[in-house]
């Protein structure tokens, strides 16, 4: 329950903005200062500033939760980023005037002086915002990797995988951008395609067509399918503000999705491995934060990969990037992730590379490859700033050939 915790703090990030507002329109015009004014004004931030909790509240799968959701993720990013942009204007007016002494106490106290700080915050805040609202609908094509495994491939030289992760499809993805997605992938012509978990954003009912998304996911095309593993979002739980409500002791799999990857025919492996065509191992890696999984027991790397013919190459798609040198030295040759988002809202870049030893792109462990996609979709924020939604295409090549 950090929620408990979180929330007095979001409350006064909130009241902090409005404040900082409300003390700079001040001081361009007295006007502003009056309550006819003010009372209006805080209002409508409050309905701002409260609607992921007024979405939280209303019924399920409704238009109105669904534009009141999206709202709300919306207006995370840009609290962010107000906060940010507020935080770092009053950080350097104290430096100016107070530790450097370079500018009079009552600087930003003149009329003229405060319209053109506030207008330029405004403006700084408004395009990041809408830069990032619309660089999350454009998906790219990361062209960046290339692997060798030393293994050798019956009749085969190479293979073209495409790896996904993160789709989050909810109240902010929908069947316009799984669409646009799917035509990405097909224009790679894969081999394989992985997607290394989050498919779902905790909430079945938010689907926006259950079955136009099934279809447009089924028409994948690729040579040995679509295969994936779960990720920490991929169970039904009360969620606000990125911290889950339920009090269950135990959350049930939803089997909806379950029939509802089967009509997209995307195979699920859940700690488990298909051999495809006899030439090479696709294994699925249960995620250990992911509730109401079909299996009372996660195997640990070593079991997860035992019996398996270490002759043949072996990918894993395992939704965080973790235990690699565990999964290295246990025999996997390609380890495909996600589950970061590359931090998704800069700074939070710099954030998660000092949280993950490979928090997004290549890393080799041994003989292993890992590579960490920073995903289709998004959580929470409906921004990209500083980050990019991608697919990844990998060609993987095999040195020995028979």
């Amino acid at each position: 329950m950090i929620a408990v915790f979180i929330a007095p703090v979001y409350i006064a990030v909130c009241l902090y903005i409005l404040l900082r507002f409300f003390r700079c329109l001040g001081y361009c015009d007295s006007a502003l200062k009056s309550l006819l004014f003010r009372v209006p004004f805080s209002i409508i931030y409050a309905v701002f500033a409260f609607s992921p909790l007024i979405a939280f509240f209303l019924p399920k799968a409704t238009l109105i939760r669904r534009l009141i959701q999206q709202v709300a993720n919306c207006w995370f990013g840009t609290m962010a980023y107000a906060l940010m942009i507020i935080a770092l204007c009053q950080l350097i007016s104290v430096l100016l005037r107070r530790v450097f002494h370079i500018l009079p106490k009552d600087f930003f106290r003149t009329k003229s002086r405060n319209i053109i700080s506030l207008a330029l915050s405004f403006a700084i805040i408004a395009s990041v915002s809408t830069y990032g609202f619309y660089h999350a609908r454009d998906i790219k094509v990361n062209k960046d990797y290339s692997v060798v495994v030393n293994k050798s491939v019956d009749g085969m030289e190479s293979l073209n995988v495409v790896l996904i992760a993160d789709l989050h499809i909810g109240y902010s993805i929908g069947v316009n951008h799984i669409t646009n997605m799917v035509n990405l992938i097909n224009e790679q012509k894969p081999d394989i395609v992985c997607i290394a978990g989050d498919i779902y954003d905790n909430d079945f009912d938010a689907f926006d067509n259950p079955d136009a998304l099934a279809e447009a996911l089924s028409k994948i095309q690729s040579k040995y399918g679509t295969f994936a593993c779960w990720g920490n979002h991929d169970v039904n739980q009360k969620i606000l503000g990125g911290f889950t409500f339920d009090n269950e002791p135990v959350i049930e799999h939803d089997y909806r999705i379950t029939d509802f990857l089967e009509k997209a025919n995307i195979n699920i492996l859940e700690d488990e491995s298909v051999l495809i065509d006899d030439k090479f191992y696709v294994v699925g890696r249960v995620d250990g934060e992911k509730p109401a999984t079909e299996n009372d027991i996660r195997k640990n790397p070593d079991e997860l990969l035992e019996g398996l013919d270490k002759s043949k190459p072996i990918f894993v798609i395992y939704h965080e990037p973790d235990e690699l040198s565990e999964l290295a030295e246990a025999g996997t040759d390609l380890l495909l992730c996600g589950h970061t988002h590359d931090g998704q809202l800069f700074p939070g870049n710099i954030l998660t590379g000092l949280m993950w030893e490979n928090s997004c792109g290549y890393l080799q462990k041994g003989n292993m490859h890992n590579i960490v996609t920073s995903g289709v979709g998004i959580w929470g924020p409906f921004m990209r700033v500083g980050t990019d939604s991608e697919i990844c295409p990998i060609q993987v090549n095999f040195s020995q050939v028979e």
